[in-house]
């Protein structure tokens, strides 16, 4: 009984938070997909599967952060050839993941989790990392433990996983306000984001 509770309060906590956050960035978040289909062309969105809550999967959505670019035999270019500058400081102010914001409006994501991983490095993680399976006891989050503490994008793994448990083991409510004025203090443009 006192789980559900603890969920309930953490889905209520998201949406009190995510609701004015759209309203108040909705403008923002014009602007950036104005910019996007005007660099990029359409489609203004990226969407992808991830696993999230019981590893069960959902697709996750973000502004287009690269091109379609393809080599002579047709093929798309590696991911770092495809990455455009405006890309790149999209994803190094995390402007690219706003919205995610939809994600969490809709119950498959939470504002705050272990950052979900693309599907075809989770079966490779879990047999490298004891306790990676751990993180998809919770929903995925916009933001974590992890983020506010350094470890997100090309860092440490087994480091990235550590904070997740962590987070898992002790969460409350306070812990996620926490982690988000973290957020905003200092996760948001981070020398690690790409």
């Amino acid at each position: 009984m006192r789980a559900f509770y603890r969920r309930r309060g953490k889905r209520l906590l998201d949406l009190a938070l995510t609701i004015p956050a759209l309203i108040c960035l909705a403008p923002l978040m014009g602007l950036v997909a104005l910019l996007v289909r005007a660099r990029l062309g359409a489609p203004v969105l990226f969407r992808q599967v991830r696993p999230g809550l019981n590893a069960r999967p959902f697709t996750m959505i973000k502004f287009r952060t690269m091109t379609d670019a393809r080599d002579a035999a047709g093929l798309l270019l590696p991911d770092a050839r495809r990455l455009t500058p405006f890309g790149r400081f999209l994803r190094a102010t995390s402007l690219d993941e706003l919205p995610e914001l939809w994600n969490v409006i809709r119950g498959e994501m939470s504002l705050v989790g272990p950052r979900p991983e693309r599907g075809v490095f989770v079966e490779r993680f879990r047999e490298r990392i004891p306790g990676y399976d751990q993180r998809h006891r919770v929903k995925a989050g916009m933001t974590g433990w992890a983020q506010v503490n350094g470890w997100r994008g090309n860092t440490s793994l087994r480091h990235r996983v550590q904070c997740d448990l962590y987070y898992i083991a002790h969460w409350s409510l306070a812990l996620d306000l926490r982690i988000l004025l973290l957020t905003l203090w200092r996760g948001i443009r981070h020398r690690n984001a790409y």
